[in-house]
C-alpha cells in the first residue's frame, strides 16, 4: 500500500498524551502542511495559531470545557495545541476543515498524536476568546474552525470498523 494511503487509513484520534512537548521543528512541518492545503479560488482563508505556553493551552482548554458544560480536560492532557480558524471569506469554513485535516494528517504520519477538538466557534465568539484574538494580532474577521491537539500518545489508540454501504460504484 501506498505510505500517503497508509497514514490516511491508520490515522486515529488522540486522547490520551503523554506530558512532553512535541519538537519545534515537528510542529513547524505540521503546519507547512496545513498552508498547503486547497482553498476555495486560492483564497487561503485558514490562519494558525501554535501554542506551545502551557498556560495559554490551559486557558484555551478551560474556556472549550465551559462551552461544552464540563470541568474536564477537552484537550486530553496535549501540550501543544494548532488554533485553526478562517477568514470569513467564501468557502472559509470547508478551507479551513481541509487545512485542519492537512495538519492531522500530517502529524500521523510523524508519529505524533492528534485529535481535532471542536467548539472553537464558540470560544472565540466570547469576549475573552475576542480578546485572545486581538492579542494574537488577528484583525480579521475570522470564525474558530477547530482545535488541533498535539503530542506523543501515552498508549496506542484503537480504529474501530469502517461503518459498510458508504461507497457506490456506477
Amino acid at each position: 500500500m501506498n505510505e500517503t494511503v497508509k497514514s490516511l487509513t491508520t490515522r486515529r484520534s488522540c486522547k490520551n498524551y503523554a506530558d512532553k512537548h512535541i519538537d519545534k521543528e515537528c510542529l513547524a512541518e505540521i503546519i507547512e502542511a496545513g498552508l498547503h492545503a486547497p482553498s476555495g479560488m486560492n483564497r487561503q482563508t485558514a490562519i494558525f495559531v501554535a501554542i506551545s505556553d502551557e498556560e495559554v493551552v490551559e486557558k484555551l482548554s478551560k474556556m472549550n470545557a465551559a462551552v461544552l458544560g464540563v470541568q474536564t480536560d477537552p484537550f486530553y492532557g496535549a501540550k501543544d495545541v494548532i488554533v485553526v480558524l478562517a477568514k470569513k471569506v467564501g468557502t472559509y469554513i470547508y478551507d479551513g476543515s481541509l487545512a485542519m485535516g492537512n495538519l492531522l494528517n500530517a502529524a500521523w504520519s510523524m508519529g505524533i498524536g492528534c485529535c481535532w477538538i471542536h467548539r472553537a466557534l464558540e470560544v472565540f465568539e466570547t469576549e475573552e476568546g475576542k480578546a485572545l484574538l486581538q492579542e494574537w494580532g488577528i484583525t480579521d474577521e475570522v470564525e474558530g474552525i477547530g482545535f488541533c491537539t498535539l503530542g506523543y500518545a501515552k498508549e496506542e489508540t484503537k480504529g474501530k470498523p469502517v461503518l459498510p454501504d458508504r461507497v457506490k460504484f456506477i
